[in-house]
């Protein structure tokens, strides 16, 4: 039995778009200069106050820092519902899940910086739910790329670290991936570039999504 645990912001659906937007406001509504879209998307993956910690220049997240991560939490609903950006599942990705629940030596698990709530809203929207047996969120562990998220989901579903494949599309995923003693697919249709996704650590980066099925088998 195998464990496949995927990252979402970047692996599973396209929300940059969305997530900058939020950040956008969020800082403006800090009187903060906005971020540049390729700041915020360095983050994307990382637990919401030390992101916007480092967004903004700091070495940890203080009580500025948690302040705007609930603000940016009380507006996302609105921002979404209003902006025009939303959460669009990359195009390949459907068609792995499926093939992958349809083996029976295979569980998949979700590992992201999001809230609980947010990977829910996620998973149901697109139907996916019932494919993720394990997973694990801002809400539940420290942030990547501490291994917890990884370990945890291992230990709920009984298998080894190294029998378990973290696919991810951030530094942060692979770095918690090897941290953990588990195989770190990097996948290119992400935010970060290939060459970082390597020098984290990645064993193998995937150019399209039908290729982790080779990788997996």
């Amino acid at each position: 039995m195998k464990l496949v645990l995927f990252d979402c912001d970047g692996t599973l659906v396209d929300s940059a778009g969305l997530i900058h937007e939020v950040m956008r406001h969020t800082f403006r509504d800090f009187k903060k200069p906005e971020p540049a879209f390729a700041t915020t998307k360095s983050i994307i993956g990382l637990t919401l106050d030390i992101a916007i910690a480092r967004m903004d220049g700091k070495p940890h997240a203080d009580d500025e820092a948690v302040a705007m991560a609930a603000h940016y939490k009380a507006i996302f609903a609105e921002v979404r519902r209003t902006s025009g950006f939303g959460e669009t599942m990359f195009e390949g990705i459907r068609g792995v899940l499926d093939a992958l629940i349809a083996r029976d030596d295979v569980w998949l698990g979700a590992v992201t910086g999001k809230s609980r709530r947010g990977l829910e809203m996620i998973l149901e929207g697109h139907g996916l739910k019932p494919h993720f047996l394990f997973c694990r969120t801002a809400d539940d562990c420290p942030s990547k790329p501490h291994p917890a998220m990884v370990s945890e989901c291992c230990d709920e579903a009984g298998i080894a670290t190294s029998e378990t494949i973290v696919i991810g599309d951030a530094v942060y995923d692979m770095q918690m991936a090897k941290a953990a003693g588990a195989t770190a697919i990097g996948v290119a249709w992400g935010y970060a570039a290939i060459d970082d996704l390597w020098r984290a650590g990645a064993d193998a980066v995937v150019e399209r999504p039908a290729d982790l099925l080779a990788y997996i088998h």
